[in-house]
This record gives structure tokens, C-alpha cells and sequence, in this order.
């Protein structure tokens, strides 16, 4: 059985053909040469991450917070390790 890449804005692009339902799955498999279960899975996957689409302005700033967090880190044991090499 032979493996097909699909590019992500085409999974896109038929999922939400999918979510339109203005047509079936045996329609859309016809027309895009994809299996309805796939064409499923594709739905689904893009249903259950919507979400992130309208994440909160707070919650990417909690996924930034460590990084930057960690750079403060880095600098302070940077200038410690500069300090420490001038007394030596």
C-alpha cells in the first residue's frame, strides 16, 4: 500500500469542505481522491484544535513566560561566569 503526503493546507482546505456539510463524504472523497475516513479524521482533528485559532492573549503569554524566564537565567549565570573569570 502506498503512502501519500497531503500538504496541511489541503487537509485544511477539505476539512472544511467536511465541516460545511453540503455534501457527503462519499462526495467529497470523489472529489478530492481521499477516503471518507480520512477525510474524518481531518474534520475532527481540525474541530478539536479550533480552538487554539482564538487562543487568549494571556495564554500565549503563559507559553512565552518560560522562555523568557529562562534567558533572564542565562544572563544572570553568563555574568557570573564573566565575573568569575576576571578574580581568577
Amino acid at each position: 500500500m502506498m503512502s501519500t503526503h497531503y500538504s496541511v493546507d489541503f487537509k485544511v482546505h477539505v476539512a472544511l469542505e467536511a465541516c460545511k456539510e453540503d455534501r457527503t463524504l462519499a462526495q467529497l472523497s470523489r472529489e478530492f481522491g481521499v477516503s471518507p475516513e480520512q477525510i474524518c479524521r481531518w474534520k475532527k482533528k481540525l474541530q478539536s484544535n479550533a480552538g487554539l485559532v482564538f487562543a487568549s492573549k494571556q495564554m500565549k503569554k503563559k507559553r512565552e513566560e518560560p522562555s523568557a524566564t529562562l534567558y533572564e537565567e542565562i544572563g544572570r549565570l553568563k555574568m557570573e561566569i564573566d565575573r568569575m573569570k576576571k578574580c581568577n
